[in-house]
C-alpha cells in the first residue's frame, strides 16, 4: 500500500505548509514583530519607554508615533509568541473575508481608536473632580494584544458560535468571551495593561456597531491601492488577498449598516440590542467542508479543490432557486421554468452535492427561519438574496454571509 505522504512529512515540511497557509498581511505582521523583537534582543535594546504608548507623553509632547510603534514592540519572548500565535487564526480569518489592504487599514484604524480611548479614560481618571488617579497617564503599554482584543470582538460577531472555550478549560457564552479573557489575563498576569486590553474591546464593539462606518473608504480606494505600482510585487504574491468580491460597503456587516435612521446601539432597548447582536446557528451540524467563500481571495492550497467546491456551490444555489420557485409561487401564477428544467436542475444538484465516503451527511431540507432572515437583513442585505443564500448554505449563517459578500462587489 502506498504510504501516506502527508502523515510522514517532516517537521520542516509541515512548518512550511503552515506558513504558506497564512495570508499575506497576517504573515507580514508576524514576521515584522518577530524580527523587531529578535533585533532588540541581539543589540540589547530594552528602552521600551521610548517606544511604548505613554498617555502623558502623547498628550504633553504630542508624540503620536507611540500609537503605532507600541503595537510592534514586545517585552519578552513569551509576550511576542503568545500574541503572534493568537494573531494567526484571527488575522487569517478576517483577512480572507476583508482582503489584505482592507485589513491593514482596519488595523491602523483600531490602533488609532484604541489610543484615543486609552487617552480619554486616562485623562478622566487623572483629572476627575472626585478622586485623582494618575497611574494610567504614566502607564507604559506595548504589544499587539490591544488589536487582538478588537479582532476577537469582530471575529466573534461573524463566527455564529454560541460558546467559546477559554484555553480548553471551560466554555463561556461567545458574547462574553472577550470580557472573560480580560478578567483571566488580569488574574493570571499582573503586568498586563488592563486599560490597553479594555480599549481594544471597546474599539471592537464600536466597529461592530458601525460607529466607524464613516471612516471606512469605498471599494475604489482599496482597488486603487491594489493597482498602484508600489504594491505590484505584493499583489502578485499567491498569499495576497484582493478586496474584490467582498462587501462593497467596505466593512463587515453590522447592525447599523442597514438603511435606517436609527442606530442599533442607541435605538430601543439597549440591553436587548447588546444581548442579541450575535448571529445564532446550530453547533451540532457543522460541516467538514471548507466554509470559506469561493473567489480570488482564497489562496490556501488546493486550487483544484477550490474550483470544485465553487462549482458545487453554484450548482446547489441554482437548484435551490429552482426548488424555491416551485414552492413560493401559487398555481395560478405564470411559471418561467418548465417541469423538464426543474427535474434537470434537481438531478444536477444531487450529482453536485455528492460528498466523499466518511463525511457527515448535511441536512438537505433546511428551511430558513424568520429569525435568521431578519438577522441577515439587519446586516444590510436584501431579503430575497438572504433567503437564497441561507437556503444554499443549508441554514449556516456564517456560510450565508460569505455567499452574500462574495456575490457583491
Amino acid at each position: 500500500m502506498r504510504p501516506n505522504i502527508v502523515s510522514e512529512a517532516g517537521l520542516q515540511t509541515r512548518l512550511g505548509q503552515w506558513w504558506e497557509s497564512i495570508p499575506f498581511l497576517t504573515s507580514a505582521v508576524v514576521f515584522v514583530c518577530g524580527i523587531i523583537y529578535f533585533v532588540c534582543l541581539l543589540v540589547g535594546y530594552d528602552s521600551f519607554l521610548e517606544v511604548c504608548f505613554l498617555p502623558s507623553a502623547v498628550v504633553s509632547h504630542f508624540q503620536v508615533y507611540r500609537i503605532y510603534t507600541s503595537i510592534l514592540f514586545h517585552g519578552s519572548l513569551l509576550h511576542v509568541l503568545f500574541n503572534m500565535m493568537a494573531l494567526v487564526p484571527l488575522g487569517s480569518e478576517l483577512e480572507r473575508i476583508m482582503g489584505s489592504v482592507r485589513l491593514s487599514y482596519l488595523i491602523i484604524l483600531l490602533a488609532t481608536s484604541n489610543a484615543l480611548f486609552h487617552i480619554v479614560i486616562a485623562l478622566l481618571a487623572a483629572y476627575n473632580p472626585f478622586r485623582s488617579y494618575e497611574y494610567f497617564m504614566n502607564e507604559c503599554a506595548i504589544g499587539f494584544s490591544g488589536i487582538l482584543f478588537s479582532m476577537i470582538v469582530i471575529e466573534t460577531t461573524l463566527s455564529g458560535v454560541q460558546s467559546r472555550s477559554v484555553f480548553g478549560l471551560f466554555n463561556v457564552p461567545a458574547k462574553w468571551y472577550a470580557w472573560i479573557l480580560l478578567i483571566v489575563f488580569q488574574l493570571l498576569m499582573s503586568n498586563v495593561s488592563l486599560l490597553g486590553h479594555l480599549c481594544g474591546i471597546l474599539s471592537g464593539f464600536a466597529y461592530t456597531y458601525g460607529l466607524f462606518n464613516f471612516l471606512m473608504p469605498g471599494p475604489t480606494f482599496y482597488s486603487s491601492i491594489e493597482a498602484s505600482s508600489l504594491l505590484a510585487s505584493c499583489v502578485r504574491r499567491p498569499k495576497f488577498i484582493l478586496c474584490t468580491g467582498g462587501n462593497p460597503s467596505s466593512f463587515i456587516p453590522t447592525h447599523s449598516s442597514q438603511s435606517t435612521t436609527s442606530s442599533g446601539l442607541f435605538s430601543g432597548n439597549v440591553w436587548r440590542n447588546l444581548s442579541s447582536w450575535m448571529p445564532q446557528r446550530e453547533t451540532s451540524s457543522q460541516s467538514t467542508e471548507d466554509s470559506r467563500f469561493p473567489g480570488r481571495g482564497r489562496t490556501l492550497s488546493g486550487v483544484q479543490n477550490q474550483t470544485a467546491a465553487a462549482g458545487n456551490l453554484d450548482s446547489n444555489l441554482q437548484a435551490r432557486l429552482l426548488d424555491n420557485s416551485d414552492t413560493q409561487h401559487p398555481p395560478n401564477t405564470a411559471r418561467t421554468v418548465t417541469g423538464q428544467q426543474l427535474s434537470e436542475g434537481r438531478r444536477a444538484a444531487e450529482n453536485a452535492a455528492t460528498i466523499p465516503a466518511g463525511a457527515p451527511a448535511r441536512h438537505q431540507d433546511s428551511v430558513a427561519s424568520e429569525e435568521q432572515i431578519q438577522k441577515l437583513v439587519a446586516m444590510g442585505f436584501e431579503r430575497t438574496q438572504v433567503e437564497v443564500a441561507i437556503a444554499a448554505a443549508e441554514g449556516d449563517l456564517t456560510v450565508a454571509v460569505e455567499i452574500l459578500m462574495s456575490q457583491q462587489g
